[in-house]
């Protein structure tokens, strides 16, 4: 008896939020156009992986500023410059909030982290510390060591490995390692990957990869009970426990590297330890929570995104051998070779830089911006945008439309950037007063280490056929395939001062 009136309580509800739906969209006028949409789910169920490229095909038909609905939430998906400028310029505070999902709930502590918050005094209060304390020019420039060490450690290992001659190397692996590495070090001090880590505790590193490995893929999840409420209510899937037992062991360990800094009572020069010395004097706005915030938001949103952007240069530099060879002659008529690239550097290889924009435009490791949630009604090329509509920004259409980038701008063309001013089409970063803080960090690494990938080794592809470019799903979105490569160290100057 208990389970018939438990199915007909949820085709009541189903039928009452069906209802709903029904009477929300007709109530709503001169929305963007949009396809057909179920009761109850809405668009759900024509949301395929890639999102970004499911949302390209509806663009197609129905504009580049349509409708969708996502169980009884009204979505508008930009696929435009012109209204993505639109968005971020005269809307930019309309549209300065995030949606709720369970994810921020539980892992970005009920959605007060720099990523989550919604805009007002204490998002302010995040913005101010990660801009000025935490990735300021001058705080970044203090990090210049470890970055350095971890990218020669990177080509190191390269050049170990293909000491006897060109070898197979796989690249996905050792990218994710330094640049997992750099953050951490520069957040706390320690090493987590590779053989000669600093970690004592080999079960703290286990953790951590466990943590991390959880984390990206919980997070690019799609939950239909961030949608459709009824769903919320059974935890169908699993989800919701499971992101309460990854919430508790990911603050215990946050809160582990804090006391273990905090018991230490030495000021070293680790992100944790300057966070920990302005909480002495300002205790309201620097809390542990809010640290362990910030600690959280720069390990999800700057490695994997840094690794998979180097992958896929990589992968179009290969395809592209002719590109190789105008960087390295560039870099031997700035740099020389009787020393490796430093970062200072970069500022001189123009061609260089154009690669790395050029990867941005063409493979964004973000494909779509992160969500933003509008406070009122307003108006966009002419539609109606109502209060509480989230808004998605398809970077990838964007930067694929021959219109903002020409009739080549399926290709990857780092002379495009010879241009004046082209860089500042690209909104890989984001767009607008949430756009990342991260972004001159995430360029330095990148920069840094695809020149010396360029300098120090002579690239070949495994097989005459072209890099497969398939990507894989997931919110940062990476090649389908991991890239291998063949190498060799270049020369004898290159090996001198690499091995």
């Amino acid at each position: 008896m208990s389970t018939f009136f438990l199915y007909l309580s949820l085709i009541t509800i189903s039928f009452l939020l069906t209802l709903r739906l029904l009477f929300k969209s007709r109530a709503l006028k001169n929305l963007p156009p949009g396809p057909p949409y179920l009761p109850l789910i809405g668009n759900l169920h024509q949301l395929k992986q890639p999102f970004h490229r499911a949302f390209y095909e509806l663009s197609q038909k129905y504009g580049k500023l349509f409708s969708l609905w996502f169980g009884s939430r009204l979505v508008v998906v930009v696929s435009s410059q012109t209204a993505a400028q639109e968005c971020f310029s005269k809307n930019d505070i309309v549209l300065a909030n995030r949606p709720h999902f369970l994810t921020g709930k539980y892992i970005g502590y009920n959605d007060t982290t720099l990523a989550l918050a919604p805009y007002g005094d204490h998002w302010r209060n995040l913005r101010r510390i990660a801009t000025v304390e935490v990735l300021s020019t001058h705080r970044i420039t203090t990090f210049l060591e470890i970055r350095r060490d971890e990218i020669m450690r990177l080509v190191k290992k390269l050049a170990r490995e293909s000491s006897n001659g060109f070898n197979k190397v796989e690249l996905r692996s050792k990218f994710s390692e330094m640049t997992f590495n750099t953050m951490m070090r520069m957040i706390s001090g320690k090493r987590y990957y590779g053989e000669d880590c600093d970690v004592t505790d080999v079960e703290e590193a286990r953790q951590f990869r466990a943590i991390i490995k959880e984390l990206v893929a919980l997070g690019g999840a799609n939950n239909p009970g961030d949608f459709i409420s009824v769903l919320r209510w059974f935890d169908f899937d699993g989800l919701e426990n499971k992101l309460k037992r990854l919430s508790k062991r990911t603050d215990s360990f946050l809160q582990g590297l804090i006391d273990e800094h905090r018991s230490r009572k030495i000021n070293t020069n680790t992100m944790i330890d300057h966070l920990l010395t302005q909480q002495q004097s300002h205790p309201e706005y620097y809390t542990d929570q809010i640290i362990k915030g910030l600690i959280l938001v720069m390990l999800l949103a700057g490695t994997d995104t840094s690794s998979v952007t180097l992958e896929w240069a990589m992968s179009n530099l290969l395809n592209h051998p002719e590109i190789i060879k105008k960087a390295r002659k560039e870099i031997d008529r700035e740099i020389g070779q009787d020393r490796l690239i430093d970062e200072p550097d970069v500022s001189k290889l123009n061609y260089l830089q154009n690669i790395v924009n050029e990867t941005l435009r063409l493979n964004p490791a973000g494909p779509l911006l992160v969500p933003h949630l509008s406070s009122e009604d307003f108006t966009l090329e002419g539609y109606k945008v109502p209060k509480d509509t989230m808004v998605l920004v398809n970077a990838w259409a964007i930067h694929r439309d021959p219109k903002v980038w020409g009739d080549d701008a399926t290709q990857f063309k780092p002379e495009r950037f010879e241009k004046q001013g082209e860089e500042n089409k690209l909104i890989a970063f984001g767009i607008g007063r949430r756009a990342c803080p991260g972004a001159n960090l995430a360029q330095r690494t990148v920069n840094l280490a695809l020149g010396l990938l360029i300098q120090c080794f002579e690239w070949e592809r495994t097989t005459h056929e072209e890099i497969d470019m398939v990507e894989w799903k997931g919110q940062v979105v990476s090649k389908k395939i991991p890239l291998e490569a063949i190498c060799k160290v270049r020369d004898p100057f290159a090996a001198k001062n690499i091995i």
